[in-house]
């Protein structure tokens, strides 16, 4: 498969990937190109605005959490029909699982695809030095190629071109263009990064603002050049779980402003093991839809509009009466925290939730995240007693009260960060509750089991 494509990668956090990613690829788009948005790692919010921009769905690319040998065929069959594919890296460019591993971090995603990496290089405080340190980018995995430089907030056009002579003449490496420094080209920010664009806000406009910035400086041709470099992919695969004609099921998702981090690759598994898949909001929809036989309640910001949850009352009861009746329900961070008694703001303030877990999530100051191994400790709907799977935690929350008596789903296994192996989520009736967000392709059969028991579950409201 010939695939044109890119690396959007930096030294550090910070230096402008989502920024320059969602405006090369509006800018992409506005000429008439078919471009597929990726993200590298776990986050779902970046891949919003590259969904904005491309006017189609941004897929995550994380080698940790899957077997990296999926990762150039999730690649493949998420870019089919494309013109272009642009990756924005995460972190630093070898930033990986760990000090001593690279794993998952833009440049192994780089090397699993074979994709040349185009530099974002955030040029404010520094000129002939630049050069010394894309050289050190460029030359520490022989494995990798650098293809370009892109600089971001140079303070002229007269920096722009030091720099780029610098470079240029020292390595012999194209650079592609620059961005100045513009404020306005800075994108909010709260507790877990940036704004999804599912939330109100002039995102659109942003896009376009980015993008016409861009067209301004950067020689989007030569870009498009360096990205015609790569070489063919192998042909899309996708590990799917064997379909049973005979379990098919409807599967309510939720999705709004409240709960909206999920990946479509998920989606897509459960439909390959034969879900109809029906969209519904907590935050707005009076019931759960029509012949309902399980529940995802996936991350996002419930804690932001927990006044608005809380109003919904008839939506919450409609939950807790579909728990009580023995409805399968599978709820990551945000939807672990939907479920209990009440979430406590920041300020002390409580809005009562659903209630079908004993006590109430707090939201504190302190961040928890990273990847986590973690193995189920029991037989579930879901799980068998043993498997390991991969996951990630990315939440300020924490649920202190629940009861010690209460059948944790995991126990998180020792990794680079932690020594101890502690106990993680809750099971209520057939509710499977957890902080840490999965990626179904790590593990194909979830899908299958989820659809099996949807199937075997009483349809709501028929």
């Amino acid at each position: 498969m010939q695939l044109p494509r890119l690396m959007l990668a930096a030294p550090m956090s910070g230096s402008g990937k989502t920024t320059i990613a969602a405006g090369l690829i509006a800018r992409f788009v506005a000429q008439g190109l078919r471009v597929a948005p990726f993200k590298v790692g776990p986050d779902y919010i970046d891949p919003t605005y590259h969904t904005l921009a491309a006017g189609r769905a941004c897929h995550n690319l994380d080698a940790w959490m899957l077997p990296p040998d999926q990762i150039a065929g999730v690649l493949a069959r998420r870019a089919q029909g494309a013109d272009l594919a642009l990756i924005e890296g995460v972190m630093g460019l070898f930033d990986g699982y760990s000090g001593d591993d690279d794993t998952g971090s833009s440049a192994h995603i780089a090397r699993l695809t074979a994709t040349p990496v185009l530099l974002i290089l955030d040029a404010r405080a520094m000129a002939r030095t630049a050069a010394a340190l894309v050289q050190g980018l460029r030359d520490f995995d022989s494995r990798l190629r650098v293809a370009g430089v892109l600089l971001n907030r140079v303070g002229s056009a007269r920096h722009a071109r030091m720099i780029t002579d610098a470079i240029e003449g020292t390595l012999g490496l194209p650079v592609v263009g620059y961005l100045g420094r513009d404020e306005e080209l800075h994108l909010p920010e709260r507790h877990l990064g940036l704004i999804p664009t599912a939330e109100p806000g002039r995102w659109r406009a942003w896009v376009e603002r980015v993008g016409a910035t861009i067209a301004a400086t950067v020689d989007l041709e030569q870009i498009r050049a360096l990205a015609q470099t790569a070489p063919p992919l192998a042909a899309p695969t996708l590990p799917n779980a064997t379909r049973s004609p005979e379990h098919t099921a409807v599967i309510a998702v939720a999705r709004d402003t409240a709960f909206s981090f999920l990946y479509e690759d998920n989606l897509d598994l459960l439909r390959a093991a034969g879900a109809e898949l029906v969209f519904f909001s907590p935050l707005r929809d009076q019931a759960l839809p029509p012949r309902t036989q399980a529940l995802y309640l996936c991350g996002g910001f419930p804690e932001l509009y927990a006044a608005d949850l809380a109003a919904n009352a008839a939506m919450r009861a409609g939950i807790r009466a579909a728990v009580e009746a023995g409805l399968p329900v599978y709820a990551e961070c945000g939807g672990l925290m939907y479920l209990t008694e009440a979430i406590r703001d920041a300020e002390g303030r409580s809005f009562p939730m659903v209630g079908v877990l004993p006590g109430a999530s707090h939201m504190t100051g302190r961040l928890t995240l990273g990847y986590r191994t973690v193995r189920a400790l029991h037989d579930t709907w879901l799980w068998r007693a043993g498997e390991t799977v991969r996951g990630h935690e990315f939440h300020y929350s924490v649920c202190p009260d629940l009861p010690a008596g209460l059948p944790p789903v995991y126990e998180l296994l020792p990794d680079a960060m932690r020594a101890e192996v502690r106990s993680e989520g809750a099971q209520v009736n057939n509710v499977i509750a957890s902080y840490v967000h999965l990626h179904f392709l790590a593990y194909p059969d979830l899908a299958q089991r989820f659809v099996q028991a949807a199937h075997a579950s009483r349809p709501i409201g028929v």
